[in-house]
């Protein structure tokens, strides 16, 4: 998790209102990894559901907070832009760790998934994970949570946006998602 140095001194008392939302922001902006919403609440002092509703606030002033798997993440506007793509693929709920095991080992970043159910429409959620550590964690999440996948909507079809710093990394994962059966062509 983030370095507790930079983060506070763990005190035991309670921070209040604004200046907690405050303190989040600042650790967020601070923080290269997500922060979970238990770790925050621990050094505030505060519920869990404390943080969550703080952190809805700062989103409805527009703070570009994502809320991951891994925990919550300040968007920071990057100097260079990264290069995306939108796949469609499709496979078995057993064979999601390895479809994200084969992006993420070409050095691209999966942002999130959706899917277009026939009744309900479109649903997407950020997935936000770019190394192996980052998609085991997402995975141990979902049998924890005994969750369902997004793809088990749709029996399979989903769509990833993908984000890399150059296009061939793209076209690699693109390449291996093929061979292994799981791209839609479209």
């Amino acid at each position: 998790m983030a370095n507790t140095n930079s983060i506070g001194n763990g005190t035991r008392k309670k921070i209040l209102g604004e200046e907690r939302r405050k303190l989040i922001l600042e650790w967020l902006k601070k923080s290269d990894e997500p922060l979970t919403g238990s770790f925050i609440a621990k050094k505030m002092n505060v519920s869990r559901q404390v943080i969550s509703q703080d952190i809805s606030l700062l989103k409805a002033k527009n703070e570009p907070i994502l809320a991951t798997s891994q925990g919550y993440l300040y968007l920071k506007q990057n100097k260079k832009t990264r290069l995306t793509r939108v796949i469609a693929s499709t496979h078995t709920p057993e064979q999601t760790k390895e479809e994200l095991y084969l992006i993420v080992d070409c050095g691209v970043t999966v942002k999130d998934v959706k899917v277009k159910h026939p009744l309900y429409g479109s649903f997407s959620a950020p997935i936000e994970v770019n190394n192996r550590s980052e998609v085991d964690q997402f995975y141990d999440k979902v049998i924890k949570t005994k969750a369902s996948l997004l793809l088990e909507l749709t029996g399979g079809p989903h769509y990833h946006t993908l984000e890399a710093d150059h296009e061939y990394q793209l076209e690699n994962a693109i390449n291996k998602l093929a061979q292994a059966g799981f791209l839609i062509e479209k």
